[in-house]
């Protein structure tokens, strides 16, 4: 039976939605012989999050301050699902949406897919956006080829991605950077890969004064993360090329790996 990830990094002073993300997870309607999985790792030195989560949620905490992306690729250690969807603790999956993108996985050779997003308004109402790029296919290279035209802005947010797991982790998981971990990791795969922009609106991104990108801990970095993932992108043109194929339909078994003891540690 194939199945998706869910993966969702948390952290507890600012997780105030946590449970309505919970309750979108619950609420997924799947195609007919899928599973999911919702693995919740919380980032933070007094994890507080794990009795606010129900038994159908895959928890585990980092015990101290790493950041979204490391906090995200922890999660992603754990993932046994051939697709991976990224939902953050303040954002909303309607019920639709898994099915929506998985549908698009069985009927395309893609690595890579986004549904639509309304902003969700901190007093409940929603805003839609006009799409930047054609809804549909969308060849390799194409995505970063507009931000180059845009002044390194991204037509796709990473926020509301699903992502085939092997192609994840073969290009390190989310770019391990403070800012826009999402965005690098959206350059790469759609540098290398084509995907999917689908017109179906799927995900509610919130936007609220707690989030991380209004996060004053961040601030001068505003332009550093866009800067690194158009090099990113800049650097696999160059050295790579779109050559990634998708290989089996959704038999990943790139989870099922056992470690011995870290002879570094030994006496």
């Amino acid at each position: 039976m194939p199945k998706i990830s869910v993966i969702t990094a948390a952290y507890g002073p600012s997780a105030h939605h946590l449970a309505e993300a919970a309750r979108s997870v619950q609420a997924q309607q799947l195609p007919p012989g899928w599973s999911l999985e919702w693995i919740v790792q919380e980032d933070g030195d007094n994890p507080v999050l794990a009795n606010m989560l129900g038994a159908h949620a895959h928890y585990d905490r980092n015990g101290t301050r790493l950041g979204i992306a490391a906090t995200r690729n922890l999660a992603l250690a754990r993932a046994t699902g051939a697709l991976v969807q990224n939902l953050d603790h303040d954002d909303v999956l309607l019920p639709h949406a898994l099915a929506t993108l998985i549908a698009r996985f069985e009927q395309h050779p893609i690595h890579w897919a986004v549904g639509a997003a309304d902003d969700l308004l901190e007093d409940g109402t929603r805003q839609s956006w006009d799409s930047a790029l054609p809804f549909g296919l969308i060849p390799a290279g194409h995505v970063n080829q507009w931000a180059e035209q845009h002044g390194g802005n991204w037509p796709v947010h990473g926020g509301g991605l699903m992502m085939r797991t092997d192609t994840l982790r073969a290009i390190g998981g989310w770019t391990g950077i403070p800012v826009d971990d999402d965005l690098a990791a959206l350059a790469a795969i759609s540098e290398l890969a084509d995907g999917w922009n689908d017109r179906t609106v799927t995900w509610l991104y919130r936007k609220h004064r707690a989030q991380t990108t209004q996060n004053s801990l961040y601030a001068g970095l505003e332009d550093t993360g866009r800067r690194i993932a158009l090099q990113r992108a800049k650097a696999i043109r160059n050295i790579a090329g779109p050559t990634l194929s998708t290989g089996a339909a959704f038999d990943s078994d790139s989870a099922d790996v056992e470690v011995g003891p870290n002879i570094k540690l030994t006496p």
